[in-house]
């Protein structure tokens, strides 16, 4: 009996937690270069005095989902979208780097390059800061060029260049912001092969009508669940009804 009431407790509690995470994908279904979240659970004995006949479900976690979203054209200047693998990197307001697809730039009030939640853009040796009244290109392998705004010949001058990673994607880890960092706390070294495509963002890879009918399957299966702890109750209280007969 309790066999029953370990699979359907814990199965209906990590059908809630894979709910959140589907919930999640769906939030964020306009959110640039959102990478969406993959959850995975698998059933362990559990270990006792006794023999082990009883099973709890536990995470098996999987990685994001690396795989591309498509690219948006925007015209903006200060939009880019990483071509194929790789990662822009960002600096933490406590110095540590993380790495983001979202490549909706900004210039902040003191000029530092921001993306637009406000995080800095990092480059090869630093921080990136632009001159003010400037206008703002980035290449292809993210060299920041400013251009005055009145022109004179041979004005064009070169802030710097964003530093572009592509760390293996198993050594990525997401954290609750939304943004990845590398497993053992370290950081990515620059990759030259990694390019940009300017005036472009990249759209989410999260499929809407998949998650929303993963969201109607789970919900289901969390029903399921509760009915199969509703009918092991039952069971409990007839058997009892059985023993206080016989005696």
């Amino acid at each position: 009996m309790d066999r029953l009431i370990y699979t359907s407790m814990t199965g209906a509690n990590h059908t809630l937690n894979q709910q959140a995470t589907v919930a999640h994908n769906l939030a964020n279904a306009s959110t640039t270069g959102f990478r969406a979240e993959n959850n995975a659970f698998r059933a362990v004995p559990v270990f006792g005095d006794g023999l082990p006949t009883r099973a709890v479900v536990v995470d098996s976690t999987t990685a994001a989902d690396f795989s591309p979203g498509h690219l948006e054209t925007t015209g903006r200047d200060l939009d880019v979208a990483v071509k194929g693998p790789g990662w822009i990197t960002v600096q933490l307001d406590n110095g540590e780097e993380a790495y983001t697809r979202n490549g909706s730039l900004q210039v902040g009030p003191n000029g530092v390059l921001l993306t637009q939640n406000g995080l800095k853009v990092k480059g090869e040796t630093g921080v990136l800061a632009v001159p003010p009244e400037s206008r703002i290109t980035i290449g292809v392998d993210g060299t920041v060029s400013s251009v005055p705004i009145n022109p004179q010949p041979n004005t064009v001058a070169a802030v710097g260049r964003i530093k572009l990673v592509n760390p293996p994607e198993g050594s990525l880890i997401k954290g609750p912001d939304g943004l990845f960092r590398l497993k053992d706390g370290g950081t990515a070294p620059v990759d030259g092969r990694v390019r940009l495509v300017d005036g472009t963002l990249e759209g989410i890879n999260v499929n809407v009508v998949y998650e929303m009918v993963s969201m109607i399957a789970l919900a289901r299966q969390f029903d399921m669940q509760m009915k199969m702890l509703d009918s092991a109750q039952r069971n409990a209280e007839q058997a009892s009804q059985i023993m206080v007969v016989r005696v």
